[in-house]
């Protein structure tokens, strides 16, 4: 289970594959996912009520999507030295032409993308370790 960190409408994913690998996934990897949880937007329908809170979110429970690993808990040395550990795993979504489908990540992310040409996500991230 991974923590979904973007405004897409899922909060709960679950990891479905790996792809192109045969072990578990790093951060820059793409995954197939499956919603778990939706997030849920009630507070952002204003003050007239109309938007409904099925249309603020992209996705929705039960949804099989792309997308990318941006956190891990597993413990990962980098080639200069240092020793990297998140809290929680966590994964941002991407349609399958690479795109992030949100347009806001909540959270920081590992600097690892940088290497693999994820610098749309970088670009949304508030700050990378």
């Amino acid at each position: 289970m991974l923590n979904c960190i973007d405004n897409s409408g899922a909060a709960v994913v679950e990891c479905a594959q790996v792809l192109k690998m045969k072990r578990h996934a790093r951060i820059g990897d793409r995954i197939v996912i499956v919603v778990q949880k939706q997030r849920s937007f009630g507070a952002e329908s204003g003050r007239g009520g109309s938007v409904s809170t099925g249309a603020a979110n992209k996705v929705r429970r039960g949804d099989i999507r792309h997308a990318v690993v941006v956190r891990t808990a597993k413990k990962r040395q980098r080639p200069d030295g240092t020793v990297v550990k998140f809290d929680d795993n966590a994964c941002v979504l991407i349609n399958k032409s690479g795109d992030p489908i949100g347009t806001r990540l909540n959270g920081v992310v590992g600097a690892e993308l940088r290497n693999k040409q994820w610098s749309k996500i970088l670009s949304l991230a508030p700050m990378h370790l």
